[in-house]
């Protein structure tokens, strides 16, 4: 079956040019134009949006208020206009250049269209829980990553502790929670442009030209073509377009923030247009490093993406895009939060063991933004690609073939044990990964009351070390690995320069056969079942080998060596398929109340362990290379309403259960990099979202969400002990009914903004007061429940003043934290279990001004 999809992948390359040549049928009005107007004054509205009702195709009025549609579709047709503070329109256009009048509306809320379910829709028309980020709104908040988005949408939780340790999950679900471990994959799918991202330090990059951010929760698996079995991110980028146009965005704030923004659009011939959009950000760190007397964590971006569109016929719409992003900043490195006492011997507790070092933390407290890291810190992120999309209009739907090759180059330094002294002198876990991906789908009508999307989809990933990922000791290492009192420890040089050099490579292919139908049995009852076919293999390669330390034949001494660093190699061919599915009832019983329940089964790919094996008695424990497939059992139940025209409410309950949830666990072994994946035997995670939008007047919008999230381990038997009990008589303890980390019950936003009509130096737009509020409960940072490492809950206020126009200039104050909270991010256990761990620390207050011009 693998060399099926390949050879459908490499055809679809060669053939795709000549099938599109051929698909040249005349089409009558192929480029519609016109004017949108404010119905009482006359005025260009310029900013409109106008698209095809039905399908994607659509326009933005320019400065002269004028759109442009190109389209095969043939007069007449149906188009939706719409603009802020005024009432939605749908017009049906029988000629060409028509003027189109808008009214003023008070008593109308802004419709959101969206594309996740391959057909342009309105998000509160589709049976899935859904929010939706604009670019605009996004680009106004300071949300140019993921990590900020966050704030906007409770129900995404997101950890780092850098680009490759990212933890993107949904409603508590998706990704294991603390150090990445390569050998598993995301359960929240990550898709830009319809091009599925595979590597979770994706998200860690800078959004370049966002046009929209469409949130899914559930699994989505019938739709897409990777399945995930927590939710997805279909993030859409600016099109190119034949009508000229740009932007230009420069930020200046405090710690030296300095972002800049542009992108330009318009023709190359009458069939060719072309986009380029750039963003750079830099900002000094945020801490202080004693060690180097140098600043830390600070941020050092710059991505380019640029995108041709050509249009060979009104039928065939080919985007080919190409983007590359480089991140080099001066981290990560973070400060001692705390320390634990464990259940070993009062000499090895980590206060006596610095003591005996005559070092000591020159700080008191992680929020006084100092730390002493004798390591330097880099965390080196390149990402990029090419992908190829064709848009072929066939009867009553289209094909669309999307292929696409990615890349991702890791190269990071760390300090390990965050502290001043030699213990771990060097954490380099250098990476380099290619993936190539193929869908082809059809999506559209199969009868008057039958649509639907059928697909395949192919994924084939390469990550291997590159070429060596190095861990290495130094000289106080032997305090910190000392388990008894023998003289034999303090032997001199016997850890120093002792470290491991790792080979290891995992190849994975991934295929699926995926459908959703859409049965309309009446106008207000709808049934939509949906069937995919999962095939996954993974070939791991692993091997490390000692260096350095004391070179000795000293038996005893060797047992020392052994107990922090040992030679291990292992292989593993991991196969699975499975048929996953779902089956959702519809229930529109007008156009302001949409209801909806859906049950699913959904998997998570069979994963690896290629960070290094735990031992027992000496051995290594193989049975963990292997990693089972986590089964999703999922099932949700909502309703989408507008009270009023000027407002939405929407609720939903939901309930997963996970059997086999795949985990990641920490272990005292220090050769054990990053911990190691386990399955938990069940999980679950059950809770209810409340959404709403409100326009009280023209001038002025609400908008606000509350999740409650209760994530516990149903079933976890042989769980590695917290922090706390390391050292008992257990390595392992029952933590069935605990909590799952990164979770906190209660999370929310709201946000308002109040704007009013005016001018500036010339240009017409709107000045406007904007105010968003983001808080969330506490919640546990540690993969087995922990008395200790739990994060209190913290509110952020963040906030912006200004003017904007639709084209010219815009021009606004911002602020960030603006009550400054000191709150932690995630909690870290120190390698080798000593009782202290580090924290996370989140950015200070935060503020400046941009100031954007567009035309």
């Amino acid at each position: 079956m693998t060399q099926v999809f390949k050879t459908a992948f490499f055809l679809g390359l060669i053939l795709l040019p000549r099938f599109l040549s051929a698909q040249n049928a005349p089409v009558i009005n192929s480029t519609i134009s016109g004017k949108v107007v404010d119905a009482r004054t006359r005025e260009l509205l310029i900013g409109a949006t106008v698209t095809i009702k039905g399908i994607t195709n659509g326009s933005t009025t320019d400065v002269n208020g004028q759109f442009n549609l190109i389209t095969a579709q043939k007069l007449p047709f149906t188009v939706v206009i719409s603009f802020v503070g005024y009432q939605t329109k749908e017009v049906v256009l029988s000629d060409n250049n028509v003027e189109i009048p808008l009214e003023e509306a008070a008593n109308q809320l802004d419709d959101v269209v969206i594309t996740s379910r391959r057909r342009s829709e309105s998000s509160q028309n589709v049976p899935i829980p859904i929010s939706i980020v604009s670019g605009s709104r996004a680009e106004d908040a300071g949300a140019f990553n993921v990590n900020r988005l966050k704030e906007l949408v409770p129900t995404v939780q997101l950890y780092a502790s850098n680009a490759r340790n990212t933890t993107l999950n949904i409603r508590g679900l998706g990704s294991t929670f603390g150090l990445t471990n390569d050998g598993i994959d995301p359960g929240v799918g990550f898709y830009v442009d319809g091009v599925y991202y595979a590597r979770p330090a994706a998200t860690a990059l800078d959004f370049i030209d966002i046009e929209q951010v469409e949130v899914l929760r559930g699994p989505q698996g019938t739709l897409y073509g990777k399945n995930t079995t927590a939710g997805a991110f279909n993030i859409t980028t600016r099109p190119a377009a034949f009508t000229p146009g740009g932007s230009f965005e420069l930020s200046y704030g405090n710690y030296g923030f300095i972002q800049a923004k542009g992108s330009l659009t318009g023709p190359l011939s009458k069939k060719l247009a072309a986009r380029v959009s750039f963003t750079g950000t830099q900002r000094n760190g945020t801490f202080y490093n004693v060690h180097t007397q140098l600043p830390i964590n600070d941020i050092n971006n710059i991505g380019v993406r640029g995108q041709l569109l050509y249009t060979p016929s009104d039928n065939v719409k080919i985007t080919i895009i190409g983007d590359v992003s480089d991140q080099k900043p001066n981290g990560y490195g973070y400060p001692v939060a705390g320390v634990v006492t464990t259940k070993r011997a009062a000499y090895r507790q980590f206060n006596a063991i610095i003591a005996d070092l005559n070092y000591k933390l020159p700080y008191s407290s992680a929020f006084e933004r100092v730390v002493d890291l004798d390591t330097p810190s880099k965390a080196d992120n390149k990402l990029g690609g090419v992908s190829l999309n064709a848009d072929i209009k066939i009867g009553n739907g289209t094909l669309t073939s999307t292929t696409a090759w990615r890349y991702w180059k890791w190269g990071p330094l760390n300090d390990r044990d965050y502290i001043g002294l030699p213990v771990f002198t060097i954490s380099a876990g250098n990476s380099v990964h290619d993936q190539w991906s193929q869908e082809i789908r059809y999506s559209g009508k199969i009868s008057s009351n039958v649509s639907g999307v059928i697909g395949l989809f192919g994924l084939w990933q390469d990550l291997k070390s590159d070429p060596v990922q190095t861990e290495e000791a130094g000289s106080a290492q032997w305090r910190f690995a000392q388990s008894s009192t023998s003289a034999l420890w303090k032997t001199p040089g016997l850890f120093d320069n002792f470290g491991i050099r790792t080979t290891n490579r995992i190849r994975s292919t991934g295929l699926a056969v995926f459908g959703q139908v859409d049965w309309a049995i009446s106008d207000k009852l709808h049934v939509l079942p949906g069937i995919r076919y999962n095939y996954d293999k993974k070939i791991a390669n692993y091997k490390r080998e000692t260096y350095g330390g004391l070179q000795t034949t000293d038996a005893a001494l060797i047992a020392l060596k052994n107990g922090v660093y040992t030679n291990q190699a292992f292989d593993i061919d991991a196969v699975e398929d499975n048929f996953s599915g779902q089956l959702t009832l519809q229930y529109r019983a007008s156009e302001r109340f949409n209801a909806f329940g859906t049950y699913s089964v959904s998997y998570k790919p069979v994963g690896v362990n290629i960070g290094g094996l735990p031992t027992a008695n000496g051995q290594v424990l193989l049975d963990l290379a292997r990693v089972k497939p986590e089964h999703v059992t999922h099932y949700e139940f909502g309703i989408k309403t507008k009270p009023t025209p000027t407002s939405t409410l929407n609720i939903v309950y939901f309930n997963s259960d996970i059997k086999d949830y795949q985990t990641q666990v920490q272990t005292p072994e220090p050769g054990v990099n990053r911990g190691y994946l386990a399955n938990a035997e069940k999980v679950r995670v059950t809770g209810l979202e409340v959404d709403g939008n409100i326009r009280l007047t023209n001038n002025f919008t609400l908008n606000g969400s509350v999740a409650y999230t209760d994530g516990k381990y149903v079933s976890f038997k042989n769980a590695p002990v917290p922090l706390e009990e390391t050292g008992g008589e257990q390595a392992f303890k029952d933590v069935s009914g605990g909590a799952l980390p990164g979770i906190s019950k209660w999370a929310g936003s709201v946000g308002g903004e109040v704007t009013a009509k005016g001018n500036l130096i010339g240009y017409k737009g709107n000045f406007f007061v904007g105010l968003d509020v983001f808080s969330r409960s506490s919640f546990s940072s540690s993969p087995s429940p922990s008395q200790y490492l739990n994060i209190d809950g913290y509110t952020l206020v963040n906030g912006r003043i200004g003017f904007r126009a639709s084209t010219g200039i815009s021009f606004f104050v911002w602020g960030r934290n603006l009550l400054n909270t000191d709150y932690y991010e995630q909690l870290l256990a120190a390698p080798g279990s000593a009782g202290h761990y580090a924290g996370i620390v989140a950015d200070p207050r935060t503020y400046g001004v941009t100031l954007r011009y567009v035309f």
